[in-house]
């Protein structure tokens, strides 16, 4: 992904894409439409804790999936009905193809009768199997340790890489998912978040009481 805008997007304000997102999807409803794919794919974001927790821990503005950049094309194919916009630093590409797909990592599912949006799906870096931290690139792992799965089959980012994602801005809404994450967490994910944590944000004000 480059660092450069793409032309042509169409500048969307923070309100207006509040207001799209009122009625996206559950996990259960974006599950029901991806049963069966063969690409890896996770509920991504605040509600790969509430997955994590049993939640609701909040409510939730949006839905964020991700895939890994290479498998968009078999997710993107469970929604023949519904454009995907790409998304980047406040600008639309409205049905945007795969032109811009190597300099964005955004992409909003959109309900064309109603202009609402109801899935934002990354395209993820990976190594083939091996999934890799937009954050920081060094660290990579196999997707079957990335990957965690409610009782009824809803996978979702492990919570130590949610947090991690999270921990970058610590808004009201990112403290509260650590607060509630946080006891329910075991050792090994203990220590794992406070590594990374660590090497992507030294000194983090999580790591006292990790």
């Amino acid at each position: 992904m480059t660092s450069e805008l793409p032309p042509g997007g169409i500048p969307i304000t923070e309100a207006e894409a509040d207001a799209r997102w009122a009625h996206a999807w559950s996990p259960a409803q974006a599950a029901e439409r991806l049963a069966g794919l063969t690409a890896p794919w996770y509920v991504a974001g605040g509600w790969a804790i509430d997955l994590f927790t049993g939640g609701p821990v909040r409510p939730h503005g949006d839905l964020e999936l991700a895939v890994p950049a290479a498998d968009f094309p078999e997710l993107r194919a469970r929604f023949p009905e519904f454009p995907f916009d790409v998304i980047a630093s406040g600008h639309l590409w409205p049905a945007a193809g795969p032109e811009l797909y190597e300099q964005t990592h955004q992409t909003w599912l959109r309900d064309p009768a109603t202009d609402h949006f109801l899935l934002d799906v990354f395209r993820e870096p990976h190594d083939g199997p091996v999934w890799i931290c937009r954050r920081d690139p060094s660290i990579r792992r196999p997707y079957e340790s990335v990957i965690r799965r409610t009782g009824d089959g809803i996978p979702y980012l492990a919570p130590e890489l949610a947090l991690l994602f999270k921990a970058k801005y610590v808004r009201p809404k990112d403290q509260r998912d650590f607060e509630a994450a946080l006891p329910l967490l075991d050792a090994a994910q203990r220590g794992a978040l406070a590594e990374l944590l660590e090497q992507v944000h030294p000194g983090h004000a999580w790591l006292a009481q990790l």
